[in-house]
């Protein structure tokens, strides 16, 4: 390869940003460029520096001088090949349709937008300016995920007829910093407000629409949504949700939380099918964090908790492919094209799930996934 990738940073709302960034600094047969950054401006001035911290960080792990205080003048004063783009849920449309139109292929973030209006702006304004959009997921690059995908095409337990989604132990975005933001300072932040996205269902049901469009292989039909503010109340956007959604031949649940200390069981995802079950877990007694997870095979039956009749150790992902900016390099100097999950016009099939779940968490009624904003696009 003897080109060189221009690549700049829109937005930092997304702290996943920085991963972005790290998998393409690892690229040892790639020439970069690291050409602009710039944050989008936070709908609340933020308590915590957000846009401060994040463009210092960007600029010491890269090198990158150049930083712009508005995100359209970078655009228009830069060229970029490739832009790492992680504004606020509710901006997504936008910003994509900015960046495509200066030509520039992209990189966002899960989920690929907050509505399934804005999923079709990117997808328009990357079809009428010729450009790639990736939305990735971290589970992507799970192994066992990719494994249990294997076994389920291979007819392991036999038809699948449900997918069970929860994501881990969460206490909330800023939880994890020291010393822990207070509530008006994490109040202040785009994650606890409803209108720029923020919520625990866009952040996390999001991964169990994904994974059940992905496994069942089929679209989604209708989806019955319910979201609850608990004990964020320094903010008015959802720490916790549950989607229930209505396949052809199978039903999936999504559980997304921000308040629980401990999750107590494996969370998963977990894969019904029948003649058994797949759980994608850390193998048993392994510490947290320490072991890469493992698909348990469930195929005798048996009621309550057995021992799994097969854990199978998941190979190593694709050399060359193995990371998100490996995958994006190989599609653009190949065509091949991306991984499912990372696929534009497979996230419009998941943001559609998505967005009929916040429909229905706002009317109370079962909505169609298939709905006029969909036929209209």
């Amino acid at each position: 390869m003897t080109k060189t990738y221009r690549i700049g940073a829109l937005g930092f709302a997304q702290g996943h940003i920085f991963g972005f960034v790290q998998s393409f600094l690892r690229l040892s047969n790639v020439a970069i460029e690291w050409v602009a950054c710039a944050d989008t401006v936070p709908p609340k001035p933020s308590l915590l520096g957000r846009t401060e911290k994040a463009v210092k960080r960007f600029q010491e792990l890269t090198g990158c001088t150049r930083a712009y205080e508005r995100w359209e003048e970078m655009l228009e004063k830069e060229r970029f090949d490739i832009i790492i783009s992680c504004p606020e849920n509710a901006r997504h449309g936008e910003v994509a349709e900015a960046i495509a139109a200066h030509g520039a292929h992209m990189i966002t973030e899960k989920p690929m937008a907050a509505s399934l209006a804005d999923a079709l702006r990117m997808v328009r304004a990357a079809q009428a300016n010729n450009v790639s959009v990736m939305i990735n997921w971290p589970t992507t690059w799970n192994p066992a995920v990719r494994k249990a995908k294997e076994l389920i095409d291979q007819g392991v337990i036999g038809e699948v007829w449900e997918v069970k989604w929860r994501n881990g132990g969460s206490m909330g975005p800023l939880t994890y910093s020291e010393p822990e933001p207070s509530g008006p300072e994490k109040g202040a932040e785009w994650w606890h407000q409803a209108a720029p996205g923020g919520g625990a269902l866009l952040d996390y049901c999001c991964y169990g629409a994904c994974l059940a469009r992905w496994y069942l292989g089929q679209g989604a039909v209708a989806a019955y949504g319910l979201r609850a503010n608990i004990t964020s109340h320094y903010g008015d956007a959802d720490d916790n949700a549950v989607i229930t959604v209505r396949f052809p031949k199978a039903l999936a649940i999504l559980e997304a939380t921000w308040t629980t200390w401990n999750v107590g069981v494996p969370t998963g995802p977990i894969i019904y099918g029948t003649r058994g079950a797949l759980v994608v877990t850390r193998p048993r007694g392994a510490p947290e964090g320490q072991a890469r997870q493992v698909v348990e095979v469930y195929t005798s039956r048996a009621h309550g908790l057995v021992e799994p009749d097969e854990i199978i150790v998941p190979d190593p992902l694709p050399e060359g492919r193995a990371t998100l900016a490996e995958e994006f390099i190989h599609h653009l100097e190949t065509g091949e094209p991306l991984h499912p999950t990372l696929d534009m016009m497979f996230n419009l099939e998941v943001q559609a799930i998505l967005d009929a779940g916040i429909r229905s968490a706002q009317s109370g009624r079962l909505e169609l996934v298939n709905n006029a904003t969909w036929c209209i696009g």
